[in-house]
């Protein structure tokens, strides 16, 4: 007697519930603490079957669970234990920890079920789930901030060092630009000089043909540097945004045969510029000085970096999809490791020696073509000659 007290004293004040089932799954027991997790009073529960406390799908299948075994012998749950959904009285579903055992009782199966509530170890679980998957977001925000940051240092260090790369080439042209002009402007005004204080010389003694010779010396000194000071004004215009494109129509066969008659005179002995022209049409929509500008500079290059006795090829091409002209020499090409620097201002390459240039001339004819909504293209080979294409899409 004393032990069945004692025993009901522990299932009493046990903290798990504690419930008792027939061979037909009708419940004969629960405990306090049983009827407390299910919001049960005993009377409530007494002699029903015990999948009243089962959600959905449980709740149907659970007689056959229980026949399957009372058949098979198999076990699923009993002696072993699993974790499932129990129902409440007031409808809400709730995780427990269910172990059942088989008791042998007067000649007739026992079934007893040993509950143990998991809704705060599963409310702590998805708390902690919640926080590690805040922390998991504040890391990657943070990481996202921190690349960010390394990004943007990167991307300064980037420019710093494109800065400082600037910089050198600036300071680079910079001693080129002193370099042109003191010898550009030097050994014109030099041959000035010499050629005026030799007419002086030839007044006293009359020497027409050296004075013709000489006042040609001047002439063309004065011309080089009419062109220098032209390409500085050129430049300075374009830099100030003062230089406008003036579209109108012309005819570009008989542009390019003038402008060929003009420079032909200045060529080189034997030097001679053959002109094609390719396709039916040859109206053009262009700035006819901006053209005329920059056609002049490609081929002034070419006589002056071609030799005597050698053809310089000015080609025109009209069709629907625009205007190509190329200017092709034989003569000594540019370096392939300088042509990046080829339209830059007072760039000259290494090659040209003591042929005169002020280096402005491609960078100036760049700006002209794109203004016109034209592009430029240079293809060169050092000691193979060098062809300037002019591209203009729209007409």
């Amino acid at each position: 007697m004393e032990h069945v007290k004692l025993l009901n004293a522990i299932i009493n004040t046990a903290i798990d519930g504690i419930i008792t089932i027939d061979y037909r799954g009708i419940i004969e027991s629960m405990n306090p603490a049983a009827l407390k997790i299910f919001g049960y009073d005993e009377a409530e529960v007494h002699g029903k079957n015990i999948s009243v406390l089962m959600p959905e799908p449980d709740k149907s299948a659970h007689d056959s669970y229980l026949h399957r075994y009372q058949s098979t012998g198999e076990k699923r749950i009993i002696g072993i234990g699993r974790e499932v959904l129990g129902l409440k009285k007031d409808g809400s579903t709730f995780p427990f920890r269910l172990a059942v055992s088989e008791v042998e009782y007067e000649n007739r199966k026992i079934y007893t079920g040993f509950i143990h509530d998991l809704s705060k170890e599963k409310a702590a679980e998805r708390s902690l789930k919640d926080y590690t998957a805040q922390l998991e977001e504040r890391i990657k925000e943070r990481t996202a901030v921190l690349q960010k940051l390394v990004n943007e240092l990167e991307q300064a260090k980037e420019d710093v060092s494109i800065s400082l790369e600037k910089e050198k080439e600036l300071n680079h042209l910079k001693t080129r630009f002193v370099s042109m002009a003191s010898h550009e402007f030097r050994t014109p005004l030099s041959s000035v000089q010499l050629s005026a204080s030799l007419i002086e010389k030839y007044v006293h003694k009359p020497d027409p043909d050296s004075v013709i010779k000489h006042t040609g010396k001047i002439k063309n000194s004065v011309g080089q540097l009419t062109g220098i000071l032209n390409d500085f004004l050129s430049l300075e215009k374009l830099e100030a945004g003062k230089t406008e494109a003036e579209f109108q129509e012309f005819d570009i066969v008989k542009f390019s045969e003038d402008l060929i008659e003009e420079m032909q005179m200045i060529a080189k002995q034997n030097q001679n510029i053959v002109y094609q022209h390719t396709g039916t049409a040859s109206t053009v929509n262009l700035d006819p000085a901006l053209l005329k500008n920059s056609v002049i500079n490609l081929i002034s290059n070419a006589i002056k970096y071609s030799g005597e006795n050698t053809f310089i090829e000015f080609n025109t091409e009209v069709s629907e999809s625009g205007l190509v002209i190329t200017v092709k020499d034989n003569g000594i090409g540019i370096p392939e490791e300088e042509q990046k620097n080829l339209f830059e201002p007072f760039f000259r390459a290494h090659n040209t020696g003591n042929i005169p240039g002020t280096g402005l001339g491609l960078n100036i004819v760049k700006r002209y073509v794109g203004l016109m909504g034209g592009e430029v293209f240079c293809k060169s080979a050092q000691d193979h000659g060098t062809t300037v294409t002019l591209l203009f899409n729209k007409l």
